[in-house]
């Protein structure tokens, strides 16, 4: 849909500034089967026409952050004790970003796969590879958000 600017009556012919884009928000219970959910709904999100390359980024981030959020950000509550999970999704600075915010204390880190460490341990270092960049950013009063972006394709 369309942005349709309103301008003031009183507001003199100047540059307008640019509207942003509204962030989209998804809220889902700390649950393993968030994870899929969260995936679609991002997937979904995204205009019909995207690359293929960036719908597949996305849902891989969405994937490993929701994980983490809801293996380690919920403070070890196995059915996630009535917690939510919060994912953002949004474009600025031609980039799509995505947040995935829990109420937990920790601080992911990201560290080098173990042999023999099995299939886990390895969100952070495919955040890393598939972002052009990431973060923590504490959420106050409690909780944290784990933001990455990823380029828009040029052209």
């Amino acid at each position: 849909m369309p942005v349709i600017p309103f301008p003031s009556p009183s507001a003199p012919s100047l540059a307008r500034p640019r509207i942003p884009a509204v962030p989209s928000r998804w809220t889902f219970p700390a649950t393993a089967t968030s994870v899929s959910r969260a995936r679609w709904a991002v997937a979904g999100a995204l205009p019909a026409d995207s690359a293929p390359e960036l719908t597949e980024d996305l849902v891989l981030l969405t994937s490993e952050l929701v994980t983490n959020a809801v293996r380690h950000g919920i403070a070890g509550d196995e059915d996630g004790d009535g917690r939510l999970v919060e994912v953002f999704l949004w474009s600025a600075d031609g980039h799509y970003w995505l947040a995935v915010s829990d109420p937990g204390d920790g601080h992911p880190v990201r560290r080098a796969a173990r042999p023999g460490a099995g299939c886990g341990g390895r969100g952070l270092v495919l955040v890393d590879a598939v972002s052009a960049a990431w973060a923590v950013v504490p959420r106050h009063p409690c909780g944290k958000s784990v933001v990455a972006g990823v380029p828009l394709p040029e052209g």
